[in-house]
């Protein structure tokens, strides 16, 4: 059992003000921490960081005090960043569910401008609530760690400058957000951005990194425009190549039509998660995932390491 002990925690009352330690506070589902300026309803109502790692910063010269980072619990004990997305923290009445490890820093901190660097970006995670209750410094924090048949998580990305901009609705995303959750996928997120490859590949690097999502499958950019970069910013953020799936995509594709030869779709693996490129219309996102919705479950489950290689044995 993994089990810590709650030394800080922490809220800003305003945005844009350091948090400070008040000793207890209370959480609420679909809200976070009440009193606290960021909570609300998404995924990110609480912060963790890790006790040590503070103070082993602290000894290189920093001298910040609990909050200082953002964090709202500082607990000692447990190193967050080792953890699997999907644990549940049991802490005082409360109950929390880790969803994402670190973020991205889009302007740099006081401390980081002081001391060179700035440890939440890569040792704080994220999480929320599940449980309403109260958690008090002197709490003992215990992790519960997923459970291996847990449902896969997938988010959904349409790519679409009209759709970005608010002058087309986007149906593509909807279809394929439906039927993976009709397939027994919990879908975390879905968005719209716009043709841009540095977008893409920071949401790529974000949900495959941070939030671990198992299955992050596009829609749109992949046909021949200048635009269409969609399998180009894919590509950059891979570890490696899984190309049977998007071969046969296009294969049974071009049972309907010859133009399918024409889509440039890949998909990849970045560490535990398959990014998948489908097309942009709904009609086609949804003949994609017809054909592929029934295989998908075993190779996820060989990536999250809860199910094996499957082999034939031949008859000597």
């Amino acid at each position: 059992m993994i089990t810590g002990i709650v030394r800080a925690v922490c809220i800003s009352e305003k945005k844009g003000t350091e948090k400070h330690n008040v000793d207890t506070v209370h959480l609420r589902p679909r809200h976070g921490i009440v009193g606290d300026a960021h909570a609300g309803d998404w995924h990110r109502q609480v912060s963790l960081l890790s006790y040590d790692k503070v103070k082993a910063f602290n000894e290189k010269g920093a001298n910040v005090d609990h909050g200082a980072f953002g964090e709202n619990l500082v607990v000692e004990g447990i190193d967050f960043k080792s953890l699997p997305v999907g644990c549940t923290f049991l802490a005082g009445t409360a109950e929390l569910k880790m969803t994402q490890i670190g973020k991205e820093c889009h302007s740099h901190c006081a401390i980081f401008k002081r001391m060179g660097e700035c440890i939440m970006p890569h040792e704080g995670v994220f999480a929320q609530v599940e449980k309403e209750g109260d958690i008090a410094v002197g709490d003992t924090l215990t992790v519960v760690l997923p459970k291996p048949d847990r449902p896969f998580t997938a988010a959904v990305i349409t790519v679409s400058d009209k759709g970005a901009r608010g002058e087309r609705t986007d149906e593509s995303g909807p279809a394929a957000r439906d039927m993976l959750e009709a397939a027994g996928f919990e879908v975390v997120e879905t968005m719209i951005l716009p043709d841009e490859p540095a977008a893409l590949k920071t949401q790529l690097k974000r949900l495959a990194d941070g939030r671990q999502v198992n299955l992050v499958v596009t829609s749109g950019g992949t046909g021949f425009s200048a635009r269409d970069q969609t399998p180009e910013a894919t590509m950059a953020v891979a570890d490696r190549s899984a190309p049977g799936i998007a071969e046969y995509i296009r294969y049974r594709s071009m049972e309907k039509t010859n133009r399918a030869m024409l889509s440039r779709g890949v998909s990849v693996i970045r560490g535990g998660t398959l990014i998948v490129n489908l097309p942009g219309s709904p009609a086609a996102v949804r003949e994609s995932l017809e054909f592929i919705l029934d295989s998908l479950p075993h190779g996820l489950g060989i990536l999250r390491g809860t199910a094996g290689e499957c082999a034939r044995k031949q008859a000597e």
